[in-house]
């Protein structure tokens, strides 16, 4: 599998992946390989802030807004983003779109579904981000 290479990027070559729909899981993870990124996967807030906790080459938060428990998916970029500032945070839904105000920090939207090239140019659009 390759791997990220942008000169800014540092150490950080892993997305986040955080999804309880496990066919959903799987495809995002064979995307985030396919562009060269090691996928880590979540499927709840509490595993993610664990994994959070416990890594630091996570570049990428690739979290959908709707997920099993009592947090959300946008409760989880809010703490990325507070906690973890150099990861760049991408939020999914197919039930809502949100407009940029309504957004952490620099996260970005990714309505469902989502074309494989298109998940592709945000995580290449993200990645000089995520130093």
């Amino acid at each position: 599998m390759a791997t990220a290479t942008h000169p800014s990027f540092g150490n950080r070559k892993a997305v986040l992946i955080v999804e309880d729909e496990p066919l959903l899981l799987m495809d995002a993870s064979d995307m985030v390989a396919d562009a060269g990124y090691e996928p880590i996967e979540a499927t709840s807030v509490s595993e993610a802030l664990a994994i959070l906790r416990q890594r630091d080459d996570i570049a990428i938060l690739f979290t959908d807004i709707n997920l099993a428990g009592s947090s959300d998916g946008l409760e989880l970029a809010r703490e990325v983003t507070r906690r973890w500032p150099p990861i760049a945070v991408i939020v999914a839904s197919g039930r809502h779109f949100l407009e940029p105000s309504a957004l952490p920090g620099r996260a970005r939207f990714m309505a469902k579904p989502y074309l494989p090239s298109d998940f592709n140019r945000m995580l290449a659009d993200l990645t000089p981000m995520a130093m």
